[in-house]
C-alpha cells in the first residue's frame, strides 16, 4: 500500500477518532435537554411517568457522557502527535477558544453532573432541577466553543500573520470567535444533535409499542420524539439552506463539489441528484439531473449563472466523489426525517398515533438516522475543505509533523482495535438499557428503619434493638 503516507494515515487517524468521538456529543447534547424538559414536566405536574423516564434516559445519559469525554480527549492529543506544525502556527488562536471550552463549559457539566446523577434524594428538587439545567446548558456552550474553533478553521477571521507565519489574534476576538460562517454551523450542528436525539428516543419508543401498544412510557416517549422531528425537521432544512448558502459565499469550491459542477453554467445550473463523478474526466456520468434547480436554489433564480470547478486550479479543488455523496446522504436523511414528522402528524390527527405500526417500525429503522446524518455533514464539511486545515491560508500538507508512516500507522491501529473494543461494549451496554425499558418508580435505599441505614458504630440491626426489637442471635455489633 504505498500511497498510504504519513499525511494521508494521520488525516484518516484524526477522521476516525472525530468522527468516533462526535457521535455521543451529539447524542448528549439532545439528551440533557431531553432530560431537562422531562424532569421540569415532572416538577410541574407531579406525574411518575416523566420522574420514571428522567431516570430511565438518565443512566443512558451518563455512560453517553462518559464515552464522549474519553474518546475526545485521546483525539485532542493528535494535534501535538500528528499536527505539530498546524498547532504552532495557528495555536495563537485555537489554543485560547478550546482552553474558555474547557474553563466554561467542561467545569460546568463536570461539576453539576454529580448533582444530577447521585443528588435527587440528597439535595432539594429545585437545585437538582437547577444542576440538570447546567447540564444541559454546558453542554451546549462546550459546542458553541469548538464549532468556534471549527468555524474559523473554515472562514478565518479578526487574526494578523506574525513574522514567523503564525496566526496572531487581531485586534477583537469577537472577529474570531464569530467568524462569518460560525452563527450558521452553530444552529445547524445543534439543531442536528436535537433531532438526532428525538429519533433515537423515538425509536426507543417504537420499539416498546412495537411490543406492547398501551405501554404509557412508551407512548410519552414516541409522541413527545415525533412531535421534535414534525418541528424541527422543517427548522433544521431551512438552516441547511442558510448554511450552504455562507458556504456557497466563502467557501465556493466546496459546494461545486457538493453539486457536482465540474464546469460553469452562465444561464442555469442543473440539480444533479445522483451519478457518479469523475474528476479526472471532469464529470459526473449517468448523471440524473433537474434543468436549472441548482441555481435556484442556490441564488433563488432559475438563470443565475454557477461557476464550475473549472474555474479551481486543480492543486485546490477538494475530492468531489466523498464531498458529493455524503453531502447526498445527509440531505437524503434530513428528507426521511421530515417525512416520519409529517407522518406522524397525520397519525396524530387521525388519532392513530400509537396503532399505526408502519410508524413504528419506520421510526425504528430511523433511530440511528441521526448519527449518519451528523458523521455525512461533518465528512461534507471537513472534506469539502481540502487541501486545506486554515481554509486559503494553510495546507493540510504543511500542517501535519514530521512522522514516518510506520509510526503513525501503528499509533492508528492501536486506536482502531481499544475504540472497537471499549466503546463497542459501551454502545452494547447502552442498546440492552433502551432494549430493558422503563422501569415504573424505582426507589432509593430501603427506609424500613428509623435513623441512618449505615452510620460509624450503628448497624440496621442495632438500631433496631435501640428501638427494643430483639436481635438475630450472633449478631454482632461494629
Amino acid at each position: 500500500m504505498p500511497d498510504l503516507d504519513a499525511l494521508l494515515l494521520a488525516r484518516i487517524q484524526f477522521a476516525f477518532t472525530v468522527s468516533f468521538h462526535f457521535i455521543f456529543p451529539a447524542f448528549s447534547i439532545g439528551l440533557a435537554s431531553y432530560l431537562m424538559v422531562l424532569e421540569g414536566l415532572w416538577l410541574k405536574t407531579g406525574e411518575q411517568r416523566y420522574l420514571d423516564l428522567f431516570r430511565f434516559w438518565l443512566k443512558i445519559f451518563a455512560v453517553a457522557f462518559a464515552m464522549g469525554v474519553v474518546s475526545g480527549i485521546v483525539m485532542s492529543y493528535q494535534f501535538g502527535t500528528n499536527w505539530a506544525v498546524f498547532s504552532d502556527k495557528a495555536g495563537p488562536v485555537i489554543g485560547p477558544l478550546m482552553a474558555y471550552e474547557v474553563l466554561t463549559a467542561f467545569f460546568l457539566e463536570a461539576g453539576f453532573l454529580g448533582v444530577m446523577l447521585f443528588g435527587m434524594k440528597k439535595v432539594g428538587k429545585g437545585l437538582h432541577f437547577a444542576a440538570t439545567c447546567m447540564v444541559a446548558v454546558g453542554t451546549f456552550i462546550s459546542a458553541f466553543w469548538i464549532l468556534s474553533v471549527n468555524s474559523w478553521m473554515q472562514t478565518p477571521a479578526g487574526f494578523v500573520m506574525g513574522a514567523n507565519g503564525q496566526f496572531l489574534p487581531g485586534e477583537s476576538w469577537w472577529d474570531i470567535v464569530f467568524n462569518p460562517s460560525f452563527p450558521y454551523r452553530l444552529l445547524h450542528t445543534v439543531t442536528a444533535a436535537y433531532l438526532t436525539t428525538a429519533f433515537v428516543v423515538g425509536g426507543v419508543g417504537a420499539w416498546h409499542l412495537l411490543k406492547d401498544r398501551t405501554q404509557r412510557h412508551a407512548r410519552t416517549m414516541f409522541s413527545m420524539a415525533m412531535w421534535m422531528a414534525a418541528v424541527v425537521a422543517p427548522v433544521q432544512i431551512v438552516l441547511g439552506d442558510l448554511h450552504g448558502l455562507n458556504t456557497l459565499e466563502h467557501q465556493p469550491a466546496k459546494v461545486m463539489a457538493m453539486e457536482g459542477h465540474f464546469e460553469s453554467h452562465p444561464d442555469g445550473a442543473p440539480l444533479i441528484l445522483f451519478g457518479i463523478p469523475d474528476s479526472e474526466a471532469g464529470e459526473v456520468k449517468y448523471s440524473i439531473e433537474i434543468p436549472k434547480a441548482s441555481s435556484l436554489i442556490l441564488k433563488h433564480d432559475l438563470n443565475a449563472p454557477l461557476a464550475g470547478l473549472d474555474t479551481v486550479p486543480p492543486e485546490d479543488r477538494p475530492p468531489v466523489g466523498i464531498v458529493f455523496w455524503s453531502f447526498r446522504v445527509m440531505v437524503g436523511i434530513g428528507m426521511l426525517m421530515l417525512a416520519i414528522g409529517l407522518w406522524s402528524l397525520f397519525a396524530r390527527w387521525r388519532g392513530r398515533l400509537y396503532e399505526w405500526r408502519w410508524l413504528h417500525r419506520a421510526a425504528l429503522v430511523m433511530a440511528p438516522s441521526g448519527f449518519v446524518a451528523v458523521i455525512a455533514g461533518w465528512i461534507t464539511t471537513e472534506v469539502g475543505r481540502q487541501p486545506w486545515t486554515v481554509y486559503g491560508l494553510l495546507r493540510t500538507s504543511d500542517s501535519a509533523s514530521p512522522l514516518d508512516a510506520p509510526a503513525v500507522a501503528s499509533s492508528l491501529a492501536a486506536f482502531v482495535v481499544v475504540y472497537f473494543a471499549v466503546f463497542g461494549a459501551g454502545v452494547w451496554y447502552i442498546l440492552k438499557l433502551m432494549a430493558d425499558g422503563v422501569q415504573t418508580g424505582e426507589s432509593g435505599p430501603a427506609t424500613g428503619v428509623a435513623g441512618p441505614i449505615r452510620a460509624a458504630g450503628i448497624t440496621p440491626a442495632s438500631q433496631a434493638a435501640s428501638d427494643g426489637e430483639p436481635r438475630e442471635q450472633g449478631e454482632v455489633e461494629r
